[in-house]
């Protein structure tokens, strides 16, 4: 067996890509006040581009699943690191350089988005075809860095705005870009191992005829919406429905909600073998039902807010945790299951924002901003609640299965 040590190189280029992969999900609502003051954002505007970028990543999962195998994973990591390049540079200076700001903001979204697709389908199977004694919990610390790719570009981007001042936002783009840049000549020369050949893998037809299969990709939706609902309006909400203060609601907000779902990733990481998942999702589950109806109800804002941050953490585990999950149950499953997976979440990354953001602005349009804002995020409960269920039934199902 080759050695550990042997792929350094490599799982350093994938903790990098889901870096990438937090920046270009979480930059651009970090400037979605200062679209709507610069460029006449509307409400709908932004809940457009939300769900513009995670229908691209659909699409872009679709494709994975048929054509990456014929690709490549090297010459497939290569392409999502230079969309993410070009998109991050596009963000900055498309909204700029065309007639219309919002088709510039739309164009960097959707070159983004292949980037960031790419990244969900492959860099996952990469990790998994690796040689280790504890494949799951180096999913999770996979999955960590995109928390912590988050956390800094929460982070600096606040702090740097707040330094540079709103009308220099264009500047900060260019310089994430250089993450995705540095990270392709790290994918061009790393060793990568095969993956599952497509003599063993488990066909597709026969993965959706299972039962198991079919709730883990409900799973997946639901572990999608209840992070993105969140992750995307938080600072949004904090400001505009709190009345935050936008550094202190960004840091508090979505800063912090990075910062424990990057906790609850790494500790599953360290501490993952000597835990029942399926307990621990349905414990995590009932705390985000409770995170999103304080966000939505405390009427103290820091309250609110800590909700917000909170469900950082209740969220932390499902997506990795239904892909370990689902990778144990389905070892051959290969790149069609993760990138069924992969879609299943990137939808629910788009409905969950897009239905929050579209109750939000019917709302705000009869009774007001902060009305509005509460009631798309307490919409938004519905995910957690439906993610409990079928946990019940992925229980029942697998003990009827054995």
């Amino acid at each position: 067996m080759e050695s550990y040590a042997h792929y350094k190189g490599t799982r350093f280029a994938c903790y990098i890509g889901y870096i990438v992969q937090g920046i270009v999900n979480n930059l651009s609502p970090l400037f979605f006040v200062i679209f709507q003051k610069n460029f006449g954002i509307s409400y709908g505007m932004i809940s457009s581009l939300i769900l513009l970028n995670f229908v691209t990543q659909i699409l872009v999962d679709i494709f994975c699943v048929k054509y990456v195998d014929r690709i490549g994973y090297r010459a497939a990591a290569v392409i999502a690191h230079v969309c993410g390049t070009v998109g991050l540079l596009g963000l900055g200076l498309f909204p700029k350089l065309l007639p219309l700001p919002f088709l510039g903001l739309a164009l960097s979204t959707i070159i983004c988005a292949i980037g960031g697709g790419m990244i969900e389908v492959i860099i996952s199977p990469i990790i998994d075809s690796l040689p280790s004694d504890a494949k799951d919990a180096k999913m999770s610390l996979l999955h960590s860095f995109y928390c912590w790719g988050q956390v800094g570009v929460v982070l600096v981007t606040t702090l740097l705005v707040r330094l540079l001042g709103e009308e220099l936002w264009w500047v900060l783009p260019l310089l994430w870009a250089l993450v995705p840049l540095y990270n392709i000549f790290q994918f061009v020369r790393v060793p990568l191992r095969p993956t599952v050949s497509p003599e063993e893998k488990i066909p597709l037809k026969s993965l959706c005829r299972s039962k198991i299969f079919l709730l883990s990709m409900v799973l997946m939706l639901c572990a999608g919406a209840s992070e993105l609902a969140m992750s995307q309006w938080s600072s949004l909400f904090a400001e505009k429905a709190l009345g935050v203060p936008k550094v202190l609601g960004d840091l508090l907000g979505p800063c912090l909600f990075a910062v424990f779902m990057g906790i609850g990733r790494t500790i599953y990481g360290l501490f993952g073998a000597k835990m029942n998942l399926h307990r621990v999702l349905l414990f995590t589950a009932a705390l985000c039902v409770f995170c999103y109806l304080g966000a939505s109800l405390f009427p103290v804002p820091l309250l609110a807010l800590f909700c917000c941050a909170l469900c950082g953490f209740s969220i932390s585990l499902m997506w990795p945790g239904v892909l370990s999950n689902t990778a144990a149950i389905f070892p051959k499953g290969g790149t069609a299951m993760f990138g069924i997976l992969a879609v299943c979440g990137d939808l629910g990354c788009s409905v969950g924002p897009a239905i929050t953001g579209a109750v939000s602005s019917v709302i705000s349009s009869l009774q007001g901003d902060q009305v509005g804002l509460k009631t798309g995020m307490l919409t938004a409960v519905f995910f957690p609640l439906l993610l409990i269920l079928c946990l019940l039934l992925l229980k029942r199902v697998q003990k009827q299965e054995k």
